[in-house]
């Protein structure tokens, strides 16, 4: 049965392609065989041309998720995705725990700017008051897994930037300020397709799909400590909501 792509949506066929393959595959529907179907087979599947299923094919090769194999075929690469549990106490470095030998979080950028609407509403503060914000991406195993943007009320975490690049540690840096525990208060998710600064970030082809996160911390009486805006490579990380 052949699968439609849509040819009207502004959305490339390459693609549309691209993400029903990367589906598939997370979906174990080429399980069997370990490698993706032929390019004609596919053409046919999807009503395309063999060079517009390269092209899809070439962006899943980016990504790490297929590779050519002369003679062969597109054999599929597995690298398991990594489980990152989402509970009362999320803290990064616990949550991957064992499944990476080396993780690592860098700062991008900070600055102290006004607190945009969403951002006042989420820290209790009004419009235009002084949030440190940091900029970071964190890694497994050298690959990058999620960029994040995260902002703290100034007047409680004046040093937030300072600590964070000493410490390399949110809940380090937290304690240098007196805070020696916090816990989640809400967290969404979204799926959707990467921006540039995104695809640049975590290292992803076009067409990769992000898990967007937009979370909230607050300290034992409630008080709101952090907001967090984090991406996740979702070829590369599961979120997994503990109660």
């Amino acid at each position: 049965m052949r699968k439609v792509v849509e040819r009207q949506t502004g959305v490339a066929l390459w693609r549309q392609i691209a993400d029903r393959i990367r589906l598939a595959i997370s979906n174990g529907d080429y399980d069997a065989t370990g490698m993706v179907p032929p390019e004609t087979a596919l053409a046919a599947e999807f009503g395309v041309n063999r060079h517009t299923v390269r092209s899809a094919l070439a962006a899943l090769s980016e990504e790490g998720l297929v590779r050519a194999v002369q003679g062969r075929g597109t054999m599929i690469e597995r690298q398991e995705r990594v489980s990152y549990p989402i509970s009362r106490r999320t803290r990064f470095s616990q949550g991957l725990g064992r499944q990476v030998k080396e993780i690592g979080t860098r700062l991008l950028g900070h600055a102290e700017v006004p607190a945009t609407g969403e951002v006042a509403k989420a820290l209790g503060l009004s419009p235009g008051d002084p949030v440190i914000e940091l900029r970071t991406v964190s890694s497994g195993d050298g690959r990058p897994l999620s960029v994040s943007a995260s902002y703290y009320p100034a007047h409680r975490f004046p040093r937030m930037a300072a600590e964070f690049e000493q410490l390399h540690s949110v809940t380090k840096a937290f304690a240098a300020h007196g805070l020696d525990d916090y816990v989640r208060v809400s967290t969404e998710i979204v799926a959707r397709h990467a921006d540039a600064e995104e695809l640049a970030m975590l290292k992803l082809s076009p067409g990769a799909i992000v898990l967007e996160a937009q979370s909230l911390n607050a300290d034992l009486d409630g008080q709101p400590v952090e907001f967090s805006r984090s991406r996740f490579a979702a070829d590369r990380m599961k979120l997994k909501i503990e109660t």
